[in-house]
């Protein structure tokens, strides 16, 4: 509902923000949601809010939602956007976390989501007056911090392609092991069969990437929605 869109290759139609999707069903569930790509919706398939319209409306906005309380829906609105960042951010927490070779960073990166998680519950004006920005360049540097000693474990020579265009790239069977992907181009780039194990995909975009066959044991940061937008054995046989 709060996200605006263009019509494109990953939209088929133009919505303003604040306007319903035509799809958009009375129990806010989502008419086509089985057929997205079909329909001509691809970039619904991938969108992903990290739960933060659930608490916008949960907890935010104490269980009301902007059709039963129409008066709240530009604050709610205005809200969303600074939720799903912090969100995004309390995700890559987490996994870092997880990591047995960032265990030395636990307690900053312990302290990192809590205060992230006390920002995010702040009541709405004071949700929209944070500096998403300011905070995700004090969490940043600890990520990539957890995500250089998880890939040291691989040894040796490990390629650097953060925010590297590889559009359509040719990777079929490549050795990626500890390989940084941060804020890479990937659309449509063929890494079937290709090892990359703790490979850094934070911020990547895999459109149409060619996964089948690839070996992604204990990638860094690959998040569910990355995951639909590429190619895998699960979509395409």
């Amino acid at each position: 509902m709060a996200p605006a869109f263009a019509r494109s290759s990953d939209f088929a139609v133009d919505k303003p923000a604040g306007q319903p999707c035509r799809n958009l069903r009375d129990d806010f569930l989502c008419g086509i949601h089985e057929k997205l790509p079909e329909r001509g919706f691809p970039g619904c398939v991938v969108f992903d809010c990290f739960g933060a319209g659930q608490r916008i409306t949960q907890e935010t906005f104490g269980g009301r939602d902007w059709r039963s309380a129409p008066e709240i829906a530009g604050d709610m609105f205005a809200s969303l956007p600074v939720m799903r960042q912090l969100h995004e951010l309390m995700w890559y927490l987490t996994e870092a976390l997880k990591l047995d070779e960032a265990r030395g960073l636990r307690r900053e990166l312990d302290a990192a989501l809590a205060e992230t998680d006390r920002m995010a519950g702040r009541s709405a004006p004071e949700l929209r007056e944070i500096d998403v920005d300011a905070h995700r360049g004090r969490v940043n540097p600890l990520l990539r911090r957890a995500s250089e000693l998880a890939r040291a474990r691989v040894g040796g020579r490990r390629a650097d392609h953060s925010g590297a265009q590889l559009i359509g790239r040719k990777m079929r069977g490549a050795d990626l092991r500890g390989a940084s992907f941060r804020g890479a181009l990937l659309i449509g780039a063929d890494l079937r069969d290709a090892d990359l194990r703790r490979a850094d995909f934070t911020g990547a975009d895999l459109r149409g990437t060619d996964l089948r066959g690839a070996n992604l044991t204990d990638v860094l940061f690959l998040t569910p929605s990355q995951r639909r937008a590429a190619v895998t054995g699960a979509d395409h046989p």
